[in-house]
Formats: structure tokens, C-alpha cells, sequence
């Protein structure tokens, strides 16, 4: 009986062990992968005219004025009062 107890532990373990060493595969982790900015796009658009919007610089077509870059109300800079 001690004979077949311990040839059933033995092959738990083994199998266990076997079990073990195929699970070593890497699996892919979310919390080590690296955070990437998302691309903002740059665009241009007519100090003039605002609906006017281009993807690269160039001139307005309405008023042929030369198109500068589009800043987003957040990241404007804070304007200087003078007191």
C-alpha cells in the first residue's frame, strides 16, 4: 500500500513539474508595456478667416494672408496682464 502511495505522489509531482516547465512561455503584460503620446496632428489655419483649416502650411485662400499653426484653447499660453 506505502508502494502505491508513493508511486501516485511521485507522479503528481512529476506531472506537476512537467505542467511547471510549459508554462514558462512569456505572455505579454499590459502593465509593463511602455505609454505612447498619442501624434497630434499640426494644422493651420487664417488669423483672418478660422474656419479655413490646412493640414501644411501655405496661404489663406480667402485672403492669401500666411496660415500659422492651430494652438487648442487648453494648451494656449497664459497671457501677461500688465498692472
Amino acid at each position: 500500500m506505502k508502494k502505491v502511495m508513493l508511486m501516485a505522489v511521485a507522479i503528481l509531482f512529476s506531472a506537476a513539474a512537467v505542467f511547471a516547465a510549459h508554462s514558462n512561455n512569456p505572455v505579454s503584460d499590459t502593465t509593463k508595456t511602455k505609454k505612447v503620446k498619442p501624434v497630434t496632428k499640426v494644422q493651420y489655419t487664417c488669423t483672418m478667416h478660422p474656419d479655413v483649416i490646412s493640414n501644411k502650411p501655405g496661404k489663406c485662400p480667402k485672403c492669401g494672408m500666411t496660415l500659422v499653426k492651430k494652438v487648442d484653447a487648453k494648451k494656449k499660453p497664459a497671457e501677461k496682464r500688465k498692472m
